[in-house]
Formats: structure tokens, sequence, C-alpha cells
């Protein structure tokens, strides 16, 4: 059997490429997931931030999941479609809409957090590591 190359060898990948490659494959498995039962990452963003009372308008929410609005707008517009949030007017603007997930938005969120929990069950020293590579 031919010697594997080094370069091919995880183990000898420099610490970026074996990041990447590490997260494009649990991106991968993630969004499989989720189309199983029809959700996409973006949806599962908007639920978090909804469900744990976090940003409820366009603007806000596009700002929490530091995506442009036209991007967020899109997001919304199909998970309005799909039922699982419901966007109304503001009563203290009623130019703008504010945004609640529906029973059916809280359900999908919950299945979404039962598959993560599966693809890649919480780990404390994980989960530190990459809270120390986001704040730097």
């Amino acid at each position: 059997m031919p010697e594997t190359a080094p370069d091919y060898d995880p183990a000898n990948w420099p610490l970026g490429r074996l990041l990447s490659a590490a997260a494009r494959r649990v991106e991968r498995r993630w969004d499989d997931r989720l189309l199983a039962i029809d959700l996409t990452h973006a949806a599962v963003i908007v639920l978090d931030h909804l469900i744990r009372g976090g940003a409820t308008g366009a603007d806000a929410l596009s700002a929490a999941a530091r995506v442009k609005p036209q991007t967020m707008s899109k997001t919304l517009d199909r998970m309005e479609r799909d039922g699982l949030i419901e966007r109304t007017p503001d009563p203290d603007d009623r130019r703008r809409r504010t945004v609640q997930a529906t029973d059916r938005g809280r359900d999908a969120f919950a299945s979404a957090q039962h598959l993560e929990q599966e693809i890649l069950p919480d780990d404390p020293e994980l989960r530190s590591a990459l809270l120390r590579l986001i704040e730097r």
C-alpha cells in the first residue's frame, strides 16, 4: 500500500486549514440535517434571537446575525411563507414591523437544537477554545 503524502495527512496540516476543514464538515452535516426538517441555518439564527428574547425588528435581526438587511429580508420572507414567523406592525412605529416566532417556528427551533446536540455535542473545552478564537 503506498504511503500517504504528508500534506494529505490532516495531522500535518496547518491549524488554519484544519479548522477550516472541520468547520466545513460540520456545516455540511448541519445543513443536510436542517434541510431534512425544512429549515435553513439562517432561519435557526433568526429563531434563536426571537425565542431567546433578542432582536425583533428586521434591522436589529440583520445586525445581530451580521448579514445585510436585504439578506435578512429574504430570509424573513421565506420564514413567514413557511409559517415559522409572523410580522406585525410595531405599536410604537407603524412604519416598522416586529417579528415573532410562531408555534411552528418554536417547534422547529427545538428540533434544530436536538439535531445540533446529535451532530456536535457541547464540549466545554471546545466551546472555550472557539470563543477565544472569535474574541481575538
